[in-house]
């Protein structure tokens, strides 16, 4: 195949609404026509650390992804290969020995939430979108999901995103926001913009 796969990057703050944009947009297209590619698959390996140090670091900090990988990928699917992305367990702060082979399709969804802070990986985009989300929402989702679905306690949740989940989202996440083509309130909760968004990509395939 010679024409170039069309690539959307999803951004946006923790728990803002892009997974459920990015998934909605799978569902509806199918895999072989979209792949998804999820920047929380490119947390740095750390193997070398101890528990500690790893529960203690700043996961939302740019230098806490291997961007070098996730480009490296990505260009590997715009070429029409499959790419092996790292799968990672937020049980242990690391990445696991499974990897996920993704197949290139027509439709590539690049999730996370500093896609638009790398300028290498921003100039890959077709098409660029931030999630805005109040930041108290994104706080009750982000507790509501560490609890049930990565066994923390509400007192580290508070800890952590205090010390730095806001702060990095300050500092590097929301002003990533400039660089946006269309910008989505309410993640995947606002169904007249997931559905123009839906025609859109539909318009692209074909």
């Amino acid at each position: 195949m010679s024409d170039k796969p069309f690539i959307i990057g999803v951004a946006g703050g923790t728990s803002s609404g892009k997974t459920t944009i990015a998934e909605r947009l799978v569902e509806a297209m199918g895999a072989d026509d979209l792949a998804l590619v999820k920047l929380d698959s490119y947390y740095i390996s750390r193997t070398q650390q101890p528990m500690d140090e790893r529960a203690a670091a700043n996961y939302d900090h740019p230098s806490a992804f291997d961007w070098n990988l996730m480009n490296e990928h990505l260009g590997e699917l715009v070429q029409w290969k499959s790419a092996p992305v790292p799968t990672y367990d937020y049980t242990i702060h690391d990445r696991t020995d499974i990897v996920d082979m993704v197949q290139p399709a027509r439709i590539i969804v690049v999730e996370g939430i500093l896609v638009l802070w790398n300028s290498e990986l921003r100039d890959r985009f077709d098409l660029k979108i931030f999630v805005d989300t109040p930041a108290d929402l994104r706080f009750i989702r982000r507790l509501e999901r560490d609890v049930v679905e990565r066994g923390r306690t509400q007192e580290s949740i508070i800890a952590q995103y205090l010390a730095t989940v806001r702060p990095s989202h300050e500092d590097f996440i929301e002003p990533s926001r400039a660089h946006a083509d269309v910008v989505i309130p309410e993640g995947g909760l606002n169904r007249p913009a997931l559905d123009m968004l839906l025609a859109r990509v539909r318009e692209i395939v074909g």
